[in-house]
């Protein structure tokens, strides 16, 4: 089978360095991929580094090989086209439409999916022209992927860092599964909350699960992928942020249900997937509960948590807006999980089987997801992201 052609356009930002190992990732999983960095861009890497990692020659200017047409033929025969880093010039360009070297003019003839992992200081990316362009883009259907927070350039720390290149390729990678597929959900919103919950005891001992946040930042990911604005809650994790995605981090079933409400206020959809905390304990000690001679420990009291689910299911913080619950069973799976539907009041809930060596920790899951109108859609047992893309598609349809 023919390798996926992917353009990998490099502008001229510091984190053009980064996109050395984009380009390793792509290469090493079979992809065939032509660079096209812009003049500037060679200011940082040069063109012999890009050739040498691609196996392909490298040009920045339309006068280069013109018998072969490239500013019309990359981009035409192109699976997909990223640009890592997109500087603020870039964005500019491709939004107006501008061509005057080989990265742009790909740009206007490629028609495949487009994604952008910009990367400038913060100022630059929160100013009303970047945001202007960044909007624009994503109209048209590319996939304009939010940048980190961060350490930037000399002192400076704030948002407009590139996300890290495992992660932007992990978008790239759904985003050419997806095929010539649009990003339905461009323009959204969508809160996906991951991870387990954990209550403290004492300083150094908690309350907490197994979950290990996978399934959520698979949710995150796909949607990145698929368009959306991303807010991942993440509780208790440890795992790396996904490209394109604001990542606010909670310890407690009390952090995340304030992160989560915070969040919902302006979301499309909210997406429970996070392992939470029925109960907490009453009291917290301030100094490490010891161990005493002959003597039982005390008991634990407990207090109910918040249910999260059921009071933004209850409550939606704007018209329209999906709600998608999860529930972890042990036994009766289906039975339980119709009963946890309707008590909890959510458009969708996807209900899997847990256990030893089930589900907690796997890269692999299988569940049903549930609606609220009747309606059961398996999942069979495959990557995570199947399905999180399966949830995905239930939530755009209830969208309209």
């Amino acid at each position: 089978m023919d390798k996926p052609k992917v353009v990998l356009g490099v502008s001229g930002g510091i984190a053009a360095y980064k996109a050395c190992e984009l380009l390793r990732r792509f290469t090493e999983s079979g992809h065939d991929v032509r660079v096209v960095p812009t003049a500037s861009a060679l200011h940082f890497v040069g063109a012999a580094t890009w050739s040498a990692l691609s196996g392909n020659p490298v040009s920045t200017e339309v006068w280069d090989d013109v018998h072969e047409v490239p500013h019309v033929r990359i981009g035409q025969h192109a699976d997909l086209v990223v640009v890592a880093p997109a500087t603020a010039d870039m964005l500019a360009k491709a939004a107006h439409g501008l061509a005057d070297d080989l990265l742009t003019n790909t740009l206007l003839t490629a028609r495949c999916p487009v994604v952008f992992a910009p990367a400038m200081h913060t100022e630059m990316w929160e100013h009303p022209a970047t945001q202007e362009n960044v909007a624009t883009l994503r109209r048209r259907g590319a996939v304009v992927v939010e940048p980190a927070v961060g350490r930037l350039t000399g002192v400076d720390t704030g948002k407009g860092r590139l996300p890290d290149p495992a992660e932007i390729f992990e978008v790239c990678r759904r985003v050419l599964a997806r095929g010539a597929a649009e990003p339905d959900l461009a323009g959204r919103h969508v809160v996906v909350s991951a991870g387990g919950t954990r209550e403290p005891l004492d300083p150094v001992r908690f309350l907490g699960n197994r979950s290990s946040g996978k399934q959520g930042y698979a949710l995150a990911r796909t949607a990145a992928a698929r368009g959306a604005r991303v807010t991942l809650v993440s509780a208790n994790t440890g795992l790396p942020d996904p490209a394109g995605v604001d990542v606010v981090r909670v310890g407690t079933a009390v952090q995340l249900r304030e992160a989560v409400l915070k969040a919902a206020a302006d979301a499309d959809a909210v997406v429970m997937a996070a392992a939470v905390a029925d109960f907490r304990p009453a009291a917290y000690a301030a100094g490490k509960i010891k161990k005493k001679d002959g003597q039982d420990p005390d008991p634990i009291v407990l207090v109910r948590n918040p249910d999260i689910l059921a009071e933004i299911s209850a409550d939606r913080a704007r018209p329209g807006q999906v709600v998608v619950g999860f529930a972890a069973e042990t036994d009766d799976v289906l039975a339980n999980g119709r009963t946890k539907l309707a008590r909890k009041g959510c458009d969708l809930l996807v209900v899997n089987e847990v256990g030893e060596r089930k589900t907690f920790g796997a890269e692999e899951n299988e569940a049903v997801v549930l609606g609220a109108d009747g309606s059961e859609t398996p999942v069979p047992h495959g990557p995570k992201e199947a399905l999180a893309d399966t949830v995905w598609d239930l939530v755009v349809r209830r969208l309209g």
